[in-house]
């Protein structure tokens, strides 16, 4: 089974978080609102890895100006990729609170869509169950 290390962003702006819509052929949580993040590739540090990710996939302009390390965990999950197959991976999960000045996101093609929430939404939405542990973990649902 492969080993990844993945970071992953908790970002938030002026009281509310970041959430990205998965694609629905693709990914660990297909179709379901989760955080933005991926794995680090060899060499970078957590930091270096965490910035790459949020450049990749929301966009050059979005301008994350506090990285604080916040917890970590890890279990094993079942990747899906575009052509239909899958993969077993060992995921080691990395998670940073971020603060951004702006919302200016340019979206990849991993993700369908992405909003901001306020804290009192996210109970009732269709959050992946890592992202509704992680914000069960920091108090907001």
């Amino acid at each position: 089974m492969r080993q990844r290390v993945i970071v992953c962003p908790v970002i938030q702006n002026n009281g509310e978080y970041l959430l990205a819509k998965m694609a629905a052929d693709r990914g660990v949580f297909p179709g379901q609102w989760a955080l933005p993040g991926g794995g680090m590739e060899p060499g970078e540090t957590m930091e270096t890895a965490l910035r790459r990710e949020i450049m990749e996939e929301l966009g050059e302009e979005l301008c994350i100006t506090d990285v604080k390390p916040w917890a970590f965990r890890d279990d094993i999950r079942t990747k899906t990729y575009p052509d239909g197959t899958t993969e077993e991976i060992y995921m080691i999960y990395l998670i940073f609170d971020c603060v951004s000045t702006n919302r200016k996101i340019t979206f990849n093609e991993e993700f369908q869509d992405v909003i901001w929430v306020p804290a009192e939404a996210l109970k009732s939405m269709d959050l992946n169950e890592a992202t509704r542990f992680t914000f069960s973990q920091k108090g907001l649902i």
